[in-house]
């Protein structure tokens, strides 16, 4: 039946968060960062109308303090009060070295540039939180992505890092959280965020040697303390190409999956390992990058028997068109909808960007040398899995983080109570206080569910807590004869 069918239906738990202004913020002339590519991929996303199997939600602008739950309050003083007006200022000077290793930096002063933090964060922490509220299966925010941002440092393009803000919060209330990076770099500021923790287990498939930024994620780079072995770095050559990187990243996951057990997945897509990326060096098609998300999605997020909830968040990716069409198909990818999707690109006010192929997908170049031989690839993974063997099978943690704010109000209602019975004698009184307490200990209760449990026919968009942000047509989805869907050509 419909209720049913509401409750399976991935589609109807896949929230995607878009920002109509992030797209139009500039890194400045000749900078490789082009945040106009996140309008190309919506734009992409609207036209295949992969919009009827999505949630759709505008993020909240992230506040300086939410910021400083990972970096200093110095450095987001830094980013908030800085600007192309006042950056030569004297007073700037140090701080320029100190936070953006001015002048060789390669994250520069632009404007906007702490509102486009703010806009391009949200979706990553409201994602996470909407997992934690178990208000969808998968989120996803092609904004974020930012992994080479220090807790005092901008690096690689990045300023804040959104992807530790946003595991953060799902620490509050998951055990253990899987970081996955397929970016073309390594995600040097997450894993050095967790270098020492057991609850975040960091994997990241990436291009090392030859000077290649940030120069760090060799694989004997397993992490330190209570984090030992939990830093899983696997290091590839140039020119890898779909069959060599799907080979290895399926093995790795499989033997992490068992071994580690995540609560919950975060899993960064950068587009700069893509073929023919101005600054990536790998070989891999749109649809072999695909096939990783794909992967799981079916084996291991809410489609599979394992049922771990996912944030998909965006990354590197410097050829614009091409971050768009590989986004753009992930997006369907994750909602079971990409054997809809011709290879002609429907036309849009865009469509000229994809000149002059006008295809969806992006194939490898024959042209370039794998230096990856199979015996490398046989003997790194090896070694890989040695350590994956060493990795604490379900490390269990004391959660020390409260989950909801009203459960400590629950309990706290409770103790008063108890406290009260035991120091008041009179009868009648005790049984008005229990009955109070019982209104109140039933609200809070209800307050604990009404997001996991609401009327299935209910959308996660019409939610209070989340009603504000939803941006999709609330005449969009019908169950019966008055569904648009259908009717619209």
């Amino acid at each position: 039946d419909y209720e049913m069918l509401n409750k399976t239906q991935c589609y109807d738990r896949i929230a995607y968060y878009y920002d109509n202004d992030v797209g139009y913020f500039h890194y400045g002339p000749g900078h490789p960062m082009k945040p106009f590519r996140i309008c190309l991929t919506h734009d992409l996303v609207i036209q295949y109308s992969l919009y009827r199997h999505l949630n759709i939600y505008r993020p909240r602008l992230v506040t300086a303090k939410q910021m400083t739950a990972f970096h200093s309050e110095e450095y987001i003083d830094f980013l908030s009060s800085i600007n192309p007006d006042n950056c030569f200022h004297q007073k700037y000077k140090l701080k320029l070295e100190q936070f953006t290793n001015a002048p060789k930096s390669d994250c520069p002063i632009f404007d906007g540039l702490f509102e486009f933090n703010q806009r391009s964060v949200g979706g990553s922490i409201d994602g996470a939180l909407r997992l934690c509220y178990d208000a969808c299966d998968t989120a996803i925010n092609w904004s974020g992505g930012f992994h080479h941002a220090k807790r005092c440092e901008s690096s690689g393009f990045c300023y804040v890092n959104d992807i530790v803000l946003a595991i953060i919060e799902l620490l509050k209330h998951f055990e253990r959280v899987l970081y996955i990076d397929i970016d073309v770099h390594h995600g040097d500021g997450v894993e050095e965020a967790f270098y020492g923790t057991n609850r975040v287990l960091s994997l990241s498939l990436h291009k090392y040697g030859d000077g290649f930024f940030p120069g760090t994620g060799f694989y004997k780079d397993t992490g330190i303390a209570a984090g030992k072995y939990h830093a899983v770095n696997f290091p590839f050559n140039d020119g890898i190409d779909d069959d060599g990187y799907f080979r290895v990243y399926t093995t790795i996951i499989d033997k992490v999956m068992e071994r580690y057990r995540p609560s919950v997945i975060v899993m960064q897509c950068g587009a700069d390992s893509l073929a023919q990326d101005k600054i990536g060096v790998f070989n891999i098609s749109s649809q072999g990058h695909g096939r990783v998300v794909d992967y799981m999605r079916r084996k291991y997020n809410h489609c599979g028997a394992h049922h771990v909830p996912m944030l998909v968040l965006g990354g590197g990716g410097y050829t614009i068109q091409n971050v768009a069409r590989l986004w753009c198909y992930e997006t369907a990818v994750l909602c079971k909808q990409a054997h809809n999707m011709s290879d002609n690109l429907p036309y849009s006010e865009f469509l000229n960007h994809f000149r002059p192929t006008f295809k969806l997908h992006v194939p490898a170049d024959k042209t370039m040398t794998n230096k990856n031989s199979e015996q490398y690839l046989q003997e790194m993974t090896n070694k890989i899995l040695q350590q994956i063997k060493r990795i604490e099978i379900a490390p269990s943690v004391q959660l020390n983080t409260e989950r909801m704010p009203h459960v400590r109000m629950a309990i706290a209602n409770r103790n008063q109570h108890n406290h009260n019975q035991n120091n008041n004698s009179a009868s009648g009184w005790n049984m008005q206080v229990g009955a109070d307490f019982d209104i109140s200990e039933q609200q809070g209760i209800v307050r604990e569910t009404e997001l996991s449990e609401q009327n299935p026919d209910t959308r996660v968009s019409q939610h209070p807590t989340f009603v504000e942000q939803y941006v999709a047509p609330s005449t969009e989805f019908y169950a019966d004869d008055k569904d648009q869907d259908m009717k619209e050509k």
